[in-house]
């Protein structure tokens, strides 16, 4: 039978827990969510087994990393699916502590990244999301102070900031990214999925196929502008409105011209319907 899942509010709880499992020379892992949890969410935590003996799971819906105009009212929130799927995975405790002690009176830092937070792509568009997630991502690793902490590539750009926040910070904790978990027809799995309509669900997996065959076509050779040019008419004529679509350099997320100038990551952002979507393959 599984053993029931701890659920800590308190700062105080967290971190007797974690030095309780410190003390019992336990290697600890963090899964950090906005909960909505999905089969994306559970390969996070199958690879924090694989390396921790114990794991926190932080649900937490950081209004930091929202705009005004953005869906923080009607985020997911699907708290009792969510514990009882860690239940059954054997997760051993859930962070998730309320906004007023996230952010109590008088909170006044903030963590602004720069480096990959600064490149154009999901910053160009959403100028406040970084802060928000450097910030709350510094809170989370100084509370849970776990060995490892997953991240999924789907939030690619978001990955490299939390890389970069942990290396010039000097946080011990190392960052694991886990790769993109996919529905059968290619679809990124992201809790925002929920707000596809059918025919918008139907149409949704252009946005992958689009990519792989951008990636095919540079692997082969071709030059990068024609072959983004293309893909974009395509995401477009797809019914997309398109945020961007680019080529970048995979480690530093730099603009490139050319299939010579490093390891290629392709990244898009683009809007079916109300819903935004992001995906990335590598070249």
């Amino acid at each position: 039978m599984a053993k029931p899942v701890s659920v800590l509010r308190m700062i105080g709880s967290l971190r007797r827990t974690v030095e309780c499992w410190r003390a019992a020379d336990a290697r600890i892992a963090l899964v950090p969510t906005m909960g909505a949890l999905h089969a994306g969410h559970v390969a996070l935590i199958s690879s924090a087994r694989r390396r921790a003996k114990r794991i926190v799971v932080s649900i937490f819906v950081n209004p930091a990393q929202f705009a005004a105009d953005e869906d923080l009212a009607t985020y997911p929130r699907t708290w009792d699916a969510d514990l009882e799927l860690l239940r059954k995975l054997g997760a051993d405790a859930v962070w998730t502590p309320s906004v007023e002690r996230m952010y109590p009176a008088g909170f006044a830092t903030r963590v602004l990244p720069g480096g990959a937070a600064t490149v154009g792509l999901e910053d160009r568009f959403r100028p406040h999301f970084f802060t928000g997630v450097a910030t709350v991502v510094a809170k989370l690793l100084i509370q849970c102070a776990p060995d490892f902490a997953m991240f999924g590539e789907k939030d690619y750009q978001q990955l490299r900031v939390v890389e970069q926040i942990t290396r010039d910070l000097d946080v011990p904790t190392r960052i694991i990214a886990v790769p993109t978990v996919r529905e059968k027809d290619g679809l990124a799995l992201s809790s925002r999925n929920l707000y596809l309509s059918t025919s918008e669900r139907e149409r949704a997996p252009l946005l992958h196929r689009v990519l792989k065959e951008c990636a095919r076509k540079i692997a082969k050779g071709a030059q990068l502008e024609s072959v983004l040019g293309e893909a974009a008419a395509a995401i477009q004529n797809g019914g997309f409105a398109l945020d961007y679509l680019e080529a970048r350099h995979a480690k530093t997320l730099q603009p490139i011209t050319s299939h010579a100038q490093g390891p290629i990551r392709l990244l898009v952002a683009a809007r079916l319907g109300k819903t935004r979507l992001i995906d990335n393959v590598g070249v």
